[in-house]
């Protein structure tokens, strides 16, 4: 059947497989099919099918709620598809579903290209795109999203369609925001931006007892900031790594993690102040490699870990906003837990709100509320701090990125798309999911 593999519940290697990014999920599927391509994919599903399997997908196994993996469901993992094709003369790039975000970088980036994807090099490039795709070089260049020629997409019925632009617009629409409702998406086309291969970037440190102050400065600040800068505001305890001196590693920090993605001299000058607020105790903010700044935030999630995250999006960082985040930030007990705040806006706030699935152009900050402990120990308390700051923040929520939703329930997922988009792709999903196979995502039921 399988030119891949069909790992069974008594086969080796099962459990290596049926694990995925986020160690606090530990479900047991009854089967993985490991494909190799799209036959494999098209098979798998058949076959899944035929035999009244539920079907999860998993791409990277980077969903934080372990969507990609379900108790008693036939996973088709897509790990091993990682073919990668970069035209430089066309700048394009085609991306098998399988591939991560580090490997794809390391190809466009051979020849100074890039396509905007996320922060973390071992995220799939399948899972966020079909959120959206938020992260360094958005502001300048827009979401993955925004940079997606076409896909070719396995559907419910196990036929293998192209969406784009000309051909299937409906489904092109809904993949670019909510695709994981519609097919089992193989392939990616991409056009990749002119990056280069250095930016201006790294953190700027300030002790946590200088958040309020940081934070009220920083809102004023990026209030004047050009596409070319894209932050991320951390509150988290100093890491033991390297490049943190001994004194501040363990204690409690804020940081403003920038990325100027334009003329270095510019940025520098723009960069200025915020170098100059109150003597950070660190600044690891200078030009490097592109490839180096993605891989940043690698040591702060890595595979196996027990994770939880509740995020909103906010419309500015009002004093209120600010004084609940510092109240919360305080309250911060694992030394693994490190969450962000994403300065949004730039070319994302430019594309009509009408043109994809994805609904949070507007907003000016989103809030990825994240906990993180070594394992089962101590992981109650710091799922609680995270409920409680979310909740804390209500008054001002405005919505929600799709891929930073946890199991949250439908009301949540029609949040993430509102009302009117919901219902369009509603009615995608009568087209081309009727019987609702595809169900182990954040999902939209068929109006039926």
């Amino acid at each position: 059947m399988l030119r891949g593999e069909l790992v069974g519940q008594g086969d080796a290697g099962y459990h290596q497989h049926r694990r995925v990014w986020n160690g606090s999920i530990n479900r047991y599927p009854a089967s993985i099919a490991r494909c190799l391509g799209v036959a494999d994919v098209m098979a798998a599903l058949h076959w899944g099918r035929a035999n009244g399997l539920p079907v999860a997908v998993r791409s990277g196994g980077h969903s934080f709620p372990g969507l990609s993996v379900a108790d008693g469901a036939l996973v088709i993992d897509l790990a091993a598809m990682k073919g990668i094709r970069v035209d430089p003369g066309r700048r394009t790039v085609r991306v098998q579903a399988g591939a991560q975000l580090g490997e794809l970088d390391r190809e466009t980036q051979a020849f100074g290209l890039a396509v905007p994807s996320g922060i973390v090099t071992h995220t799939g490039v399948a899972g966020l795109t079909l959120g959206g795709g938020i992260g360094w070089i958005m502001r300048k260049y827009g979401l993955s999203i925004d940079q997606l020629v076409s896909v070719d997409v396995v559907t419910a019925s196990g036929d293998l369609v192209r969406a784009s632009a000309d051909e299937n617009p409906d489904l092109f629409w809904g993949v670019r925001g909510a695709g994981a409702n519609f097919g089992i998406v193989t392939e990616f086309e991409f056009r990749c931006v002119p990056l280069g291969t250095t930016v201006l970037a790294g953190p700027i440190v300030w002790p946590i007892a200088q958040s309020g102050h940081v934070l009220r400065f920083y809102r004023d600040w990026v209030a004047e900031a050009p596409d070319e800068l894209m932050t991320i505001l951390v509150h988290r305890k100093a890491p033991p790594l390297p490049f943190v001196p001994e004194d501040l590693r363990g204690k409690p920090v804020v940081m403003v993690v920038c990325c100027w993605v334009g003329d270095m001299e510019e940025g520098e000058r723009f960069l200025r102040p915020l170098r100059r607020f109150r003597s950070p105790v660190l600044d690891l903010c200078s030009p490097k490699p592109f490839l180096d700044h993605q891989a940043m935030f690698d040591p702060s999630f890595p595979h196996g870990r027990w994770y939880y995250f509740k995020s909103c999006d906010v419309a500015e960082l009002t004093d209120d906003v600010i004084d609940v985040t510092v109240d919360h930030s305080s309250r911060i007990s694992s030394p693994l837990t490190a969450f962000p705040i994403w300065q949004m806006g730039g070319a994302v706030s430019r594309v009509g709100n009408h043109e994809t699935a994805f609904n949070g152009r507007s907003a000016g900050f989103t809030f990825n509320i994240g906990a993180c402990t070594e394992s089962e120990t101590g992981f109650d308390e710091e799922r609680q701090w995270v409920r409680d700051f979310w909740s804390a923040l209500t008054p001002w929520h405005e919505g929600v990125y799709v891929n930073f939703l946890g199991s949250e329930g439908a009301d949540r997922v029609r949040q993430a798309y509102g009302g009117e988009k919901y219902a369009k792709l509603q009615a995608l999903k009568d087209k081309y999911d009727p019987e609702n196979v595809f169900h182990s995502n954040q999902n939209i039921p068929p109006s039926s």
